[in-house]
């Protein structure tokens, strides 16, 4: 059996990152749910108050012969804002911070790493704010929140808000999609 592994990321809604990354070659699948809280089993409703202190997160497992963490994380660098405490864009409270759940040691120092490489770079004025913490806990997002984006395309969120992410990724990883996303 293959070796794969798990990414849990934080970064806004996670229509926007599940969208973003089940294009790439060597993610085999990517789940969207809530990490980093104080609660078991939440349910959106639950997050969306604020006061279970969850992430929306997409919980990534990929094959690291075809994609790396440190890719991810890049492309994950390039689809949000990890400069804004709190919010992406419109998407205000601390369900839509910037957050790495890391899986081992070993992802806690790549991301520690490319953020230092990121901030030496000042592609951003400001400092980047993205949490690196273990993951505790991943809980799933209920069935209607999976795969939004495709069953979804027209919805106005869906246009405005998640559609320009994934043109962006598809332009600039283009070498890195699957066949049927090209």
């Amino acid at each position: 059996m293959p070796q794969r592994e798990v990414a849990t990321l934080a970064g806004g809604c996670f229509w926007c990152l599940e969208a973003a990354f089940q294009d790439l070659k060597g993610v085999e699948k990517v789940q969207s749910g809530y990490a980093g809280g104080r609660v078991a089993n939440p349910s959106y409703e639950d997050v969306c108050t604020g006061t279970t202190g969850h992430a929306e997160v997409v919980q990534i497992t990929f094959d690291p012969t075809v994609v790396s963490f440190n890719d991810l994380l890049h492309i994950f660098f390039t689809i949000h804002d990890p400069t804004t405490l709190n919010r992406q864009g419109g998407d205000v409270g601390t369900q839509y911070r910037s957050a790495v759940f890391y899986h081992t040691p070993e992802q806690k120092t790549v991301t520690e790493q490319v953020i230092r490489e990121l901030e030496a770079e000042h592609i951003w004025d400001d400092p980047i704010v993205t949490e690196v913490k273990p993951l505790e806990a991943f809980y799933p997002a209920e069935e209607y929140h999976r795969d939004y984006y495709r069953r979804n395309p027209n919805q106005g969120y869906c246009r405005a808000v998640i559609a320009p992410k994934v043109a962006k990724v598809r332009k600039l990883y283009f070498d890195r999609l699957k066949q049927s996303a090209n």
